[in-house]
């Protein structure tokens, strides 16, 4: 096994051996051609690797820091693998999700019915943050809420893959999906051409059709743009990138102005009307008129416009409600409701704080426990209570008693490994894994995605803002044992 000798997996379930120098038959493939490499060839590979980040400009800024300086993104030149067959059923779930959740947003911005018949109460989504009364009575084009959804996927220690949380108003991290994998060409081109891996370098074609897809039928070429936030947003190189990608512009908000009832876009030739927004904003910074009075980010009037139907916007106004993660515990009622389907990928186990006996059962034990806000991301607002000070505990006691419905709590998932270059060794290093969905005419899933990896020794926090870095994700075509 050569490089791989003195490789621990620990006991947690790896992604690359069933045991000490027995790997899965999925990997033996790929394991022989790092194994035919000495440990300077593969130290080369990796600089060359980060090198190409740095050249093609793969950044990213860390939300919170005040210096602005933009990091090269962690990368490791060893993949994740998922075989074809598992990789199947992962797909029917995520499209069996994506269409629960779509149908969980129309109904709770019309009649309710999921509430009057008791499968969530009311106060759970009328106090969720990502609710907004605004949106009540909102028909977007085809029905369709959700256009995209990032879904974060964990492995448990048995094998188990379960969802972990879903993101459904900006979600971020492609563009790293498909620069890894166009990375990972370069260095390894006869890898691709014998292990018969799924391309993901198609994702910004299919993009563009769903935004099309959302615009009036009417329209036979429909402009389509991406609204950000600006240059200085931490997401900032993957909104020129996909746009890049695409073919469209990349706007601000004081790009764009509503005249005569239709959104137009600014151009040195005058007025373009815009006929899709795929937009990188928050919805409350959307609209000044409609949402939040102080943004600086949006457009005036944009929401009558959309309300009328003369402008997609992409994913629409409103779908946070189901990106809460106090929600996320009723998802699969959800399926059940609305699909009458047993759910194929198994939440994590939740603890509601807002539920009196479910807070009390966290409250008394948070050193064995994961506490998250409802509304935060990046791997912030959260308590990881083994790793935690007896301080860190009681502070966060008292902001569960403060605001219970903020807070949820779930078991220390020992989230699985793979195999990681550090320093001259391989060593195990814990990952999740985030899919991208896309629903238009059909719903497409991505295969493979962004593999985020804890690059910290025993750490189980896989966001690049704390440390963590990406692994390109193959799945292989056809089913393997």
């Amino acid at each position: 096994m050569a490089n791989f000798d003195n490789y621990d997996s620990g006991n947690f379930f790896d992604e690359y051996f069933l045991a000490k120098n027995q790997p899965r038959e999925y990997v033996k493939e790929l394991l022989d051609t790092f194994n035919s490499l000495s440990t300077y060839e593969i130290k080369e590979i990796q600089k060359a690797a980060e090198m190409a980040f740095f050249n093609m400009g793969i950044t990213f800024t860390v939300t919170g820091d005040d210096s602005g300086v933009e990091r090269i993104f962690p990368f490791d030149i060893l993949p994740r693998i998922i075989d074809g067959q598992e990789w199947t059923s992962i797909e029917k779930g995520l499209k069996q999700r994506v269409q629960a959740l779509n149908l969980f947003i129309n109904d709770i911005y019309h009649d309710q019915k999921i509430i009057r018949d008791g499968i969530i109460p009311r106060e759970i989504i009328e106090s969720g943050a990502g609710f907004l009364k605004q949106c009540v009575g909102l028909n977007p084009r085809n029905g369709i809420w959700n256009h995209i959804t990032g879904t974060d996927l964990v492995r448990d220690k048995n094998g188990q893959m379960l969802v972990l949380e879903d993101n459904l108003r900006c979600p971020s991290g492609v563009s790293y999906v498909i620069e890894n994998r166009l990375i990972m060409k370069r260095i390894f081109p006869k890898a691709f051409e014998t292990m018969d891996i799924n391309q993901v370098d198609d994702y910004p074609s299919k993009l563009l059709e769903t935004l099309e897809f959302s615009s009036a039928p009417e329209i036979e070429d429909p402009t389509v743009v991406l609204l950000t936030p600006g240059i200085y947003n931490s997401a900032y190189f993957e909104h020129s990138f996909l746009a890049q990608q695409m073919g469209i512009q990349v706007v601000e908000g004081q790009d764009l102005v509503v005249e005569n009832g239709y959104v137009h876009m600014k151009t040195t030739s005058g007025l373009q009307r815009v006929d899709v927004i795929y937009r990188r904003i928050d919805d409350l910074f959307l609209d000044p008129l409609c949402f939040r009075k102080d943004s600086m980010l949006g457009v005036p009037g944009l929401m009558e416009v959309y309300q009328k139907g003369r402008v997609s916007l992409v994913n629409a106004p409103g779908t946070g409600i189901a990106d809460d993660k106090v929600v996320y515990k009723f998802v699969p009622d959800m399926i059940k409701y609305y699909l009458g389907e047993d759910c194929i990928l198994p939440n994590v186990p939740t603890f509601l704080c807002c539920n009196e006996k479910e807070k009390d059962h966290v409250l008394k034990n948070l050193e064995s426990l994961v506490v998250k806000s409802a509304n935060e991301a990046g791997g912030y607002g959260m308590l990881i209570g083994p790793a935690s000070t007896a301080q860190e505990r009681k502070e966060f006691a008292e902001k569960i008693k403060a605001n219970p419905r903020n807070y949820l709590a779930q078991p220390v998932v020992s989230l699985s490994r793979v195999p990681t270059l550090i320093d001259e060794n391989f060593e195990g290093r814990h990952v999740d894994l985030r899919p991208y969905i896309l629903q238009g005419r059909d719903i497409y899933v991505m295969p493979g995605g962004l593999t985020r990896v804890a690059l910290k020794k025993g750490s189980l926090v896989v966001n690049s803002s704390q440390g963590g870095g990406s692994k390109d994700t193959w799945v292989k075509r056809g089913a393997l044992c």
